[in-house]
Order: structure tokens, then sequence, then C-alpha cells
């Protein structure tokens, strides 16, 4: 009941969040006072007036200007990889955004438990086998990173864009390549956390989707489902087609899993939660024996009472080569002029 609720206020936000009139239009005097206190924020930092602090390990931040997702997750995993291929050591620092540990910050295992650091912390250290690390406090997080993983010679930071007592090196905006900015106002009539000019001060735009001038391109694809009771088990999409599904999403955007299946011919019965959802086992419990199918990020969660039927569908990211060769080249110019 909660999780449906709580579905409608995000699904009657987005709708404001399109548009310039009706609602956002009674919200936007918020937005412009929203907007200075983020402004003046940052030029807080910026005068020095508030610390920003250096960890020993060159600090690449991935983020986004708006609420919710946009791909970050799956942009840190590739660059992560990308950066091992490529002769680096990487940490990952993150939020841990979900997680109920006690204690900050906290070690992340491939084997450990989300409801202690966050669902998408699991996910990133099972597709990385990269330290990692989570907290509230980024540069704690960070400290205490290079602290049990010394060998590691640069930090790739998950979300934390807007977290500026952490320095940074290089930054990355993420941008949804279809929804863009919405109506482009600020919180609360629009979903953007600081002003689009912000993207100016960025290193570099990936989007997510369509790619506009100025901007590395990012696409998702899905081919594959593999069994939550056994992982060794995997079927081609293909062979789900024409037949109805059961479809679990507790992301950003469920709609783009939905569309994703529907689009490979899966007859998608969909059911959308709210971002980072904790499941129930008996939400997972149809009235009959179609398969259940959910993204990899679900599938964190509901591993623990899985059934035969339950898969989850994994995505392969692919960007921009000239992308990677940005930043192996931006991280060279650092490390020269130290």
């Amino acid at each position: 009941m909660i999780s449906a609720l709580k579905r409608r206020l995000e699904f009657k936000l987005f709708q404001i969040w399109q548009s310039k009139q009706g609602a956002a239009k009674v919200l936007r005097p918020l937005s412009w006072l929203y907007c200075a206190v983020v402004v003046t924020r940052r030029l807080l930092y910026f005068l020095k007036f508030k610390k920003t602090e250096k960890v020993s390990a060159p600090v690449i931040v991935i983020g986004n200007l708006t609420v919710g997702g946009t791909g970050k997750t799956p942009l840190v995993t590739w660059l992560t990889n990308y950066l091992k291929e490529n002769g680096y050591r990487p940490g990952i620092i993150s939020r841990g955004y979900g997680g109920k540990a006690r204690h900050w910050p906290q070690q992340v295992r491939p084997d450990g438990d989300p409801v202690a650091v966050g669902d998408e912390a699991i996910l990133i250290s099972k597709r990385t086998a990269c330290p990692m690390a989570v907290g509230p406090e980024r540069v704690i997080s960070g400290q205490e990173l290079l602290h049990y993983h010394p060998a590691c010679n640069i930090i790739i930071s998950d979300d934390g864009l807007q977290h500026y007592a952490l320095h940074r090196d290089i930054e990355v905006a993420v941008i949804d390549g279809k929804l863009r900015f919405g109506n482009g106002y600020c919180l609360p009539a629009g979903a953007l956390r600081e002003p689009i000019k912000r993207l100016k001060k960025v290193d570099f735009i990936v989007a997510n989707g369509q790619a506009e001038e100025g901007e590395y391109g990012m696409h998702y694809t899905i081919t594959d489902a593999y069994n939550l009771q056994n992982s060794k088990e995997s079927r081609s999409l293909a062979q789900f087609k024409g037949q109805a599904v059961h479809a679990i999403a507790g992301i950003g955007h469920p709609d783009r899993f939905f569309n994703q299946l529907t689009d490979l011919g899966l007859e998608v019965i969909p059911h959308p939660f709210p971002d980072h959802y904790f499941y129930r086992e008996e939400e997972l419990e149809f009235d009959d024996s179609h398969p259940v199918l959910m993204t990899e990020k679900d599938a964190v969660k509901c591993k623990r009472f899985a059934k035969q039927h339950h898969w989850y569908v994994p995505v392969t990211v692919e960007v921009q080569e000239a992308f990677g060769k940005a930043i192996l080249q931006k991280l060279k110019e650092i490390q020269t002029h130290g």
C-alpha cells in the first residue's frame, strides 16, 4: 500500500516536472529560492568560506543535475572497468543510499548485505570487483577506502556532483537523453538539483540515449535473463518472445525497463516500484505461472527469497569510445601537472 502511494506521488511529480504550467507555475517562486540557496552554497566553497578536502588520489565524480535515475551507476561500473583495463587501480565511493548501517563509512563486498549498504553499492561491487566504501561523508569514505586499500591510485565517486566538501579532479554529468531537464526548473517546481548552467563547469557530459553536440553517447542493451536461484542458468530474452511475463522494476524510471522488454516482443505485465525499494516476498507472488523478470538492481534484494521462475536482466552499457580516451587524456594531464 505504501509503495503504491509513493509510486503514484513519484508519477505525479514527474508529470509536474515536465510542464511549465499548473502546479509547476505555482511552485516557481520556491524554485527561485532553492536556486539561490544552492548557488550561494557553491559560491561559499569557491571562495573557501567552506572547506574542500582532498584525498591522496585523483577523484572522478560522476553525478547528475536532476532527481531520479539517469544512468550514473552503469557509467560508474563501465568507467571503473575501463580504467582497470588501462592499468589503473580504481576504488569507488558512494552514498550507500537506502543502506541502514549503524556506523559509516562501510566497506562493501560483492556478497555484502544490501540492507546495510544499499542495493546499488552491492551491484557495483559485483560488477567491478574493486574496493568500495560508502557513507554520507564522501571525504571520510575516500580516506577510509585508501586506508584499507592503499594500492588504489584513483577514486570514482558514484554521485556527489553537489557534494562540494570533496575535492574532485574530473566532473562527469550524466543526463537522460530523452527526458533531458524536463521543464528546466529547479526543485520543487522541476527536477533540477542545480541550474542547467552548472553544466558549463563540468569536464564531460554523457547522455544516456540521444546525445547532442558536446555530449558523449551511452546506450543500454539487454539480451539475456539469469535465474535468481542459479545465476549459471540463463536464457536469451528471445525465448520469452510472445510470452506473458511479470516485469518488476524499482528504479528511477521503471518504464525504461518495461519498454525494453516490450520492444523485444515480450508481453509485459508491469509492476513499478519506488527507486531503491526493498521487497517483501509476497510482492513477487502472482496468481499465475508467468515468469517474473526484474532488473539486476532489484535482484540484489530479492535473491534471498527467489523462486525458480524468477529471473534478472542485466544491462550491457555501450559508451562512445571517444569518452574513454578523453578521460585517459585528462588523467595524464592531471598527473603531468601534479
